[in-house]
């Protein structure tokens, strides 16, 4: 499912201003898939995936939260982990 998140200084703001997080994916998941695992996962409602493929050929994945609450413990739990949290479990 989701390889690693995406940390850069852009990605960081963007999780700061719009509750928005990124991630790199498996080319061959959907955004109903992955939008089910996070839900699961972090116990957060993600409002919107956008996804894009890089001239790499990763997926790299755009969520929207709905609350900022529901941001900081999400942000504390990939801060806890290696970056993409239960995911490395799988």
């Amino acid at each position: 499912m989701l390889k690693h998140a995406y940390v850069t200084e852009k990605a960081t703001a963007q999780l700061d201003r719009e509750n928005k997080l990124t991630f790199i994916a498996d080319v061959e998941d959907t955004k109903d898939d992955i939008k089910k695992a996070v839900e699961e996962i972090y116990d957060v409602t993600v409002v919107d995936v956008k996804t894009l493929v890089t001239p790499k050929g990763q997926k790299k994945l755009l969520l929207r939260f709905l609350a900022t609450i529901q941001r900081k413990t999400l942000h504390q739990d990939l801060e806890s982990s290696d970056g993409v949290g239960a995911w490395a479990r799988e």
